[in-house]
């Protein structure tokens, strides 16, 4: 199957200016401006084919969204090659616009004292989408995102949700073969998470679009793509599998047990090392290949009134990967689940 985004040695660099502080050093800036030259994104090469979804992984500053941006056109690169449906991005052509899109959650493009219908009417001129394929399209977002109570609803007035939904449904109307999705579900609770999610999924089921998607919340990763890229220090630390990450970055996996008798941690210590201990709920860390033999012992030695054996979770997997990588070792800290957000 032929790549519908190929990148190869992609690179950003910006020039910064440095400036001393106080006025004498605002004095030496005008005379002799001193610049640093900083690398956002370093030798990156990746492939993407029809239909992929893949998630795009790393800490604030990685280099993600600044690859988005070479990738829709809005960044020129300062080195290397990208084609997106056999396009260069940077060249912005009226065919290229009309076949992607770009999403990013802490972005607007509704118009905030209009309603959002208003927003969707402008796009279709935009695009010269025809009015029956546009009325068409609008009846199949509406559907697919439940929009039909908040389109004429001034956007001043919807909630955060509703809003993402509806910028969605508008980045969408001109049915778009890429998505560049930077963050969709940022600031959204649980509910709405799981309802951009699904309505992601059904969008790519439908109409084969290729997804790249950033996101700090690892449901949202989990639950949508099967392979995962991870950049770090603008540099790409792990292109593949989902699952094969996790086996490859935790060599150990949860056991977690519900106690008919609460327990001391010291005993529970002498089987595997204890992650969390909660009254009668705890988690043991243990390495695969004594899973099974560690279970067994538990169950012989201890009232336990439930077992359950499961994956470390992503945010923890990530978490190894960044420490093992030449990025920023502290990088983790960004990653989030439902729970912790």
């Amino acid at each position: 199957m032929s790549a519908v985004i190929a990148v190869r040695g992609l690179r950003k660099e910006y020039k910064v200016h440095h400036k001393e502080g106080g006025f004498l050093g605002s004095l030496k800036s005008l005379v002799n401006r001193r610049y640093a030259t900083v690398t956002a994104v370093d030798d990156v090469s990746f492939e993407i084919a029809e239909g992929e979804i893949v998630g795009f992984l790393g800490p604030n500053g990685a280099g993600k969204t600044t690859t988005l941006k070479m990738l829709s056109g809005l960044l020129h690169p300062s080195g290397g090659d990208v084609s997106v449906l056999n396009f260069e991005p940077k060249q912005r052509q009226s065919a290229f616009l009309r076949s992607i899109t770009l999403v990013m959650g802490q972005k607007q493009q509704l118009a905030w004292d209009l309603a959002a219908v208003d927003s969707f009417l402008l796009n279709r001129v935009i695009y010269e989408i025809p009015e029956d394929v546009y009325r068409r399209r609008l009846g199949e977002l509406s559907e697919m995102l439940s929009l039909q109570p908040v389109l004429n609803k001034p956007v001043r007035k919807l909630s955060l949700g509703e809003r993402m939904k509806c910028e969605l449904a508008l980045a969408l109307l001109h049915q778009p073969k890429v998505l560049f999705l930077d963050e969709p579900t940022i600031g959204l609770d649980v509910n709405m998470q799981r309802a951009v999610r699904d309505f992601i999924a059904a969008y790519n089921d439908r109409y084969r679009a290729t997804i790249m998607l950033t996101s700090h919340y690892m449901d949202d990763v989990e639950a949508l793509a099967r392979r995962v890229m991870v950049i770090d220090g603008g540099r790409i630390a792990f292109d593949g599998d989902l699952n094969r990450l996790i086996a490859e970055q935790t060599p150990k996996k949860v056991l977690r047990l519900k106690l008919a008798t609460a327990q001391p941690a010291e005993r529970l210590r002498q089987y595997a090392e204890l992650r969390r201990l909660d009254d009668l709920e705890a988690e043991l860390l243990v390495e695969r290949h004594r899973v099974p033999d560690t279970a067994s012992r538990l169950l012989a030695d201890l009232p336990i009134a439930d077992i359950a054996i499961e994956e470390q979770p992503i945010e923890d997997v990530i978490g190894a990967l960044f420490k093992n990588s030449p990025g920023k070792p502290a990088a983790a800290a960004g990653l989030t689940t439902n729970a912790a957000s």
